[in-house]
Order: structure tokens, then sequence, then C-alpha cells
């Protein structure tokens, strides 16, 4: 089917000179963990869109809570003013928040959630009398977003070259990506320590009272799902308290179930001053992310004058907060947290049968959530040079993955990755059904290097 997409439609992230003389595909139908193309071809979702569509797609009483909001009352901006379903969403998500997250700020998207959060630990500061803590701490290789100051807060060079000189005052500091550890690489739980003292070896060296926040991912998703390990985030917890920095827990992607919690900071016990969400809150059905905060940053805002002068014409959208009530009754009639977390491991198990391709170094994640690194060498870990990933990873796999009937996402923004997200309606037929797609499909791509 041929379409005027590449004439007019600017897609995201996209070579679009891949499309010189071939067709753009066309995503036309879904339901449940499959989507259809314009040709009629099915294909497995191994993504959840972009790790959103919790609960599968073609959910009709998701599309009728959306109809009946918008025949009431289609949209009315939260500034100044309130609507019902904004009201019921905070108070649902204020709930079920670890801690006292009480306070819930709604925006469009993960990435304006972090724009939020940073500009909220900035003003927080300025008005508790300490103005030159405004900076923040990152992990290499973990994506936060797109806007200037989420991209700032990104550790992906080349996701950052082009838009340079972008906002000062960010720092990286290592990833927990276990299998290539470059120390305690026998010792998995001194791994996680190294990698927790490294933030705070920064506050530190910059000085904690210019240190605001640090955002951390509790499953990283760039370079393919990196865990904590034992005892990590614990020992940030301790860290953060000493210094007075924020600890922002990024849970655009691994909130509402993908870890198998609504909120994944419950999966590894610990307390974030500030939640961020998005895409699983409404499943994708609808644009929706919202700002989880302690109580105390909110207690200086509530005295005087003092404004937090940020917001958004569509946050907290009558229809998202509609949707995403909607969406969560749904999860929590079906139970979809505790499939997760009873099938996890036959997800898992299923996955690592991948281990005995001379392809696959390792498979790593949690939930239905995971990465499957791939390599040159298993026994020295060698991984790919530029030009392999360019001919094997993007010239072959990406394109024969989704031509094989599965789409998920290969990736080398670090080493080279498989990322798989599924719906959270997914069972072992559908656990088999990726793993006989990607062994082909790896099968061949071995042979190309």
């Amino acid at each position: 089917m041929t379409t005027t997409a590449p004439r007019h439609l600017w897609m995201h992230f996209t070579r679009h000179s891949a499309y010189d003389e071939t067709d753009v595909p066309v995503i036309v139908r879904g339901e449940g963990p499959y989507i259809w193309d314009s040709r009629g071809k099915r294909y497995l979702d191994g993504l959840a869109g972009l790790f959103a569509v919790q609960v599968g797609h073609g959910r009709e009483e998701l599309a009728e809570a959306a109809a009946r909001q918008t025949k009431q009352l289609a949209y009315f901006p939260l500034w100044g003013h309130a609507h019902p379903t904004a009201i019921e969403l905070a108070s649902r998500l204020a709930a079920a928040a670890p801690g006292d997250l009480d306070r819930v700020f709604f925006t469009v998207s993960g990435g304006e959630s972090v724009e939020t959060a940073w500009k909220l630990a900035k003003q927080y500061f300025k008005l508790v009398g300490k103005p030159g803590k405004h900076k923040v701490i990152s992990r290499a290789l973990a994506y936060h977003g797109t806007s200037q100051g989420a991209l700032s807060i990104t550790g992906i060079p080349g996701a950052k070259a082009d838009f340079e000189p972008l906002v000062p005052s960010t720092l990286r500091v290592p990833n927990t990506n276990f299998y290539r550890a470059p120390v305690h690489a026998s010792d998995y739980e001194a791994y996680g320590r190294w990698a927790a003292d490294q933030i705070e070896q920064a506050i530190e060296f910059e000085g904690a009272d210019t240190v605001a926040a640090v955002f951390l991912e509790p499953v990283q998703n760039t370079g393919g799902c990196f865990v904590p390990p034992p005892g990590y985030f614990a020992r940030v917890r301790e860290i953060c308290d000493r210094h007075d920095v924020l600890l922002v827990s990024d849970e655009v992607i691994c909130a509402f179930g993908r870890l198998g919690y609504d909120f994944a900071a419950k999966r590894y016990g610990y307390q974030p001053d500030i939640i961020t969400t998005a895409k699983g809150l409404t499943s994708g059905y609808a644009p929706l992310g919202a700002v989880l905060a302690s109580e105390r940053l909110m207690e200086p805002f509530k005295h005087g004058a003092t404004t937090f002068m940020h917001g958004s014409t569509y946050g907290g959208h009558p229809v998202s907060c509609a949707v995403a009530l909607a969406n969560l009754d749904l999860m929590a009639r079906e139970d979809l947290y505790g499939h997760v977390l009873a099938r996890e491991t036959a997800f898992r198990s299923t996955l690592d049968r991948l281990l005995d391709l001379p392809i696959v170094g390792d498979v790593r994640g949690a939930g239905f959530f995971y990465g499957i690194e791939l390599v040159k060498d298993k026994a020295t870990k060698e991984t790919f040079t530029a030009e392999e990933s360019e001919r094997v990873l993007r010239g072959f796999l990406s394109d024969a993955l989704f031509e094989a009937g599965l789409y998920c996402r290969a990736d080398d923004r670090a080493e080279p990755v498989v990322q798989l997200s599924p719906p959270l309606v997914c069972d072992q037929a559908q656990f088999d059904e990726m793993e006989g797609i990607l062994r082909d499909t790896l099968t061949q791509a071995w042979k190309l290097l």
C-alpha cells in the first residue's frame, strides 16, 4: 500500500532515507497483544507500542470512557481550576504511591514529567533557602526525554550532539550493567555498592550545596534493561538523605505493571521524593503523564503569593484522566500486576533458551521488561564494530524481525541489544512466539557477522 507518508509525515527518530524505495509500514489495527498493518499482516507487539500498551490493544471500555468524558466535558485546563477526573485520578495515585507522595502534578508525556521534576527541585531549594542546589545527577546511557532539560539529563551522547549546547549542570555516573562491570565483576552486591557510591563521589566533587536531585530509572531502559543490584537503591537513599538531595524515580516505563507493581519503587523497596510517570498510566490510549511529589516539596508553595510557574495546555486533560481511571480499573479487575509477577519467571526462562545461540551474550530484566545483548564472541564479550552494527543491526535485524512478525526494538545506543516489553496480557503462547522468531532471525544475523 503506497501512502503519502514519505511526502508529508515527519516521523520521530526515523531515517527517512530508508523509505526512498520502500513503503512506510502503516499499522491500522490492534487487538490484545497483536497489531495488523495495512496489508493485513499480523505482528506480535513485543514492545507494547512504546513500552505503553499494558492492557493490550482494542479495549473498548477505554474508548467508551473517553467518549463519555468527551460528551460531558471535552476540555478544561487545570490553571487555577479543577475538574472531576483530575481530582479523582490525583487522589487515586496519591493513595497508591509509596510514602508521602501525596501531590500529583499532571503532564502530557514522560519527558514533560522529567522536565517538571527538575524545575520543581530547583524552585523548591530556592524557596527553602538553598538557591545553589540546581545540578542533577543521572546515569550513563539513561534516557529521560527529548525536551531541552530532559535531554540534558539524558546520558546518551549521540542523542544530544545535534542539539548542544543544552542546559548546563548535569552530571553522569555509572549505570548498573553488571554484564560489563568495570569492577567487582564477580560480586553483584559489591558492584551495586560501588555504583551507588559513585553518586556520592559526584555529589561531594561538585559540592552538596550545588546538587538538587538524582534521576534514576528503577530498571534502566537504554542499554538493555539494567536491573538494580541488591542494596543499590537503599544505598542511594542513604546518600541522598545525607546530602539533602532529592531522589527522583523515573518510572515513565517501569510504573503501572511493567515490573509487576503499580510503582516500581515498591518492588525494590526504596522511597523516592518524586516519581515521574506516563505511558502505562493510560496504556497509551490517551496522552498523559504525572509527577508525584512528597508533601514536603509542596509545603513552601502553600503560602502567600508563591507559585510554581509551570504547566501546559493539556496537562491533566479531562479525557486522558478518564481513560487513566478506566485503565487502572481494568488492570485491577484483571489483576494484571499479579499476572506479570506470576509469569515473569516463565518469560525469563523462555528468553534464556536463546543463550545457546553464539550471538546472545546476556539476557536481563524483570517483569515484562527484558533486554538481550548481542555479541561477536561470548567468551570475551566482544561487541559489534560500528560497521557491523550498521550492517547487521540496522541493515538486517530490525527489518527482519518485523517481517517475521515481531515488533520489538533492535538498538545500539549502547551495546547492541534487542528489547522486549510486551503487553501485560501476554502468556506462554506469546513468549514462545517471541523466542521462535528471535531464534530464527538471530541465527540469520550471526551468519552476517
